[in-house]
């Protein structure tokens, strides 16, 4: 089955000490997105209008995963907190898995089929 995800910026960070140690020049929080800013991907999996392509780039594969009904290690069922890669002012984004059939958000997913033993 395949499921829309919701992106949410959670948090835009800004290094200012490590701008003003190894920057060029004077730096602030990304400007291409806002806190608190959501973005829908399709069912399809294609970066949505107005998203960021650098970030895009790092979050997509777990954007895919959650599309696919897969679970990310350390997280709770269909959610997962992703970042991209700028390390002077990197964006936290939460990840959720909607539509019918998905787990309510921190809920429990559908149990998975056990495998049979090899041995």
């Amino acid at each position: 089955m395949r499921y829309t995800v919701k992106v949410t910026v959670l948090r835009r960070l800004y290094h200012k000490d490590l701008y003003e140690q190894y920057g060029q020049t004077a730096g602030t929080p990304c400007t291409k997105v806002a806190d608190g800013q959501e973005f829908i991907v399709g069912v399809d999996a294609t970066m949505p209008d107005g998203f960021c392509s650098w970030a895009w780039s790092e979050i997509f594969h777990y954007v895919l995963v959650l599309a696919r009904g897969g679970d990310l290690h350390g997280a709770k069922p269909g959610v997962f907190i992703a970042s991209c890669a700028d390390g002077y002012r990197p964006v936290l984004f939460l990840l959720e898995r909607m539509g019918p059939g998905a787990p309510p958000h921190g809920g429990a997913a559908a149990p998975r089929p056990q495998r049979e033993s090899l041995g």
